[in-house]
Order: C-alpha cells, then structure tokens, then sequence
C-alpha cells in the first residue's frame, strides 16, 4: 500500500503539500436541524505558513499579514469555515480560502514612486486660489456704508 500525497496548485509556482494543513471538525453553530448537535460539520484548517517549505520568505511575510488576525503569533494561519451543512463542503471552503489568500500575497506590490507636481500646475493652482480669494475678497462690508 503506497501513500500519496497530494500538492495543491496556488500559482505556477507555489504549491500546498496536503499534509501541511492540519483539520479540524467541530460542531458548528446556525442551520442544520436535528444534525446540528449529532455531527461536526465546521472546519478549522490551520497551516503553519512561518515554518513552510513551500512559500519564500516574501510571501511568507505578506501572507501573514493579510491573515491579521487570524494569524496566531506562532505564525499558524487558522481559519474556520461554517458556510456549509456539510463537513466535505466546509473542508474544500477552507482550503480555497487558503488558497485565495495565497494568491493574493503572492502578488508582488509595486513600488511608489514619488512624484512632484509641474510648474504649469502649481502656477495655475495658485492663480485659481488668487482669484477666488478676490471674489471673496468682494464681499466684505465696509464699514461706513451704514451711515
């Protein structure tokens, strides 16, 4: 008997070993009539993004910070999924949650580049400025237009 192992597609270049997700059942709250105090239907998946071979060391680091919260200071990302009556459901939930979230600190952001306004603009805003204090300007009352 041979045991496989299964790799989960993230992106062309990052993928999940099936045996670094951990699953956990338990008993999930909401719908589910008479089975809801029977069966644990709820997932909690917890991957231990600080310590996995699979990601660099920059998606590492912005994976855990998308995670925020719902990543333990261990870097252990947990997320628990609900949604579904069911425990297979829930399962594929949570793993596609974890997938999306890989994905998107998989993105490398691109870096700001600051930039200075023109001399045409910052003369045109301080004309705009000049001319609509003068029309403000107009409206005062003097003084001795009372008497």
């Amino acid at each position: 008997m041979s045991l496989r192992t299964y790799t989960i597609p993230v992106t062309s270049s990052i993928y999940l070993d099936e045996r670094e997700l951990v699953f956990n059942f338990i008993r999930a709250s909401g719908p589910g009539g008479q089975n809801v105090n029977k069966i644990a239907t709820a997932v909690q998946l917890r991957f231990d993004a600080a310590n996995s071979t699979m990601l660099s060391d920059a998606v590492r680091r912005r994976v855990l910070r998308l995670a925020g919260r719902r990543a333990t200071l261990d870097g252990v990302i947990v997320i628990e999924a609900n949604r579904f009556r069911t425990q297979e459901r829930n399962r594929v939930d949570a793993v596609n949650r974890l997938v999306d979230l890989i994905r998107r600190a998989a993105i490398t952001p691109k870096k700001r580049v600051p930039t200075q306004p023109s001399k045409s603009s910052r003369s045109k805003r301080l004309e705009s400025k000049r001319r609509r204090s003068a029309i403000k300007g107009k409206r005062t009352v003097q003084t001795g237009d009372w008497d």
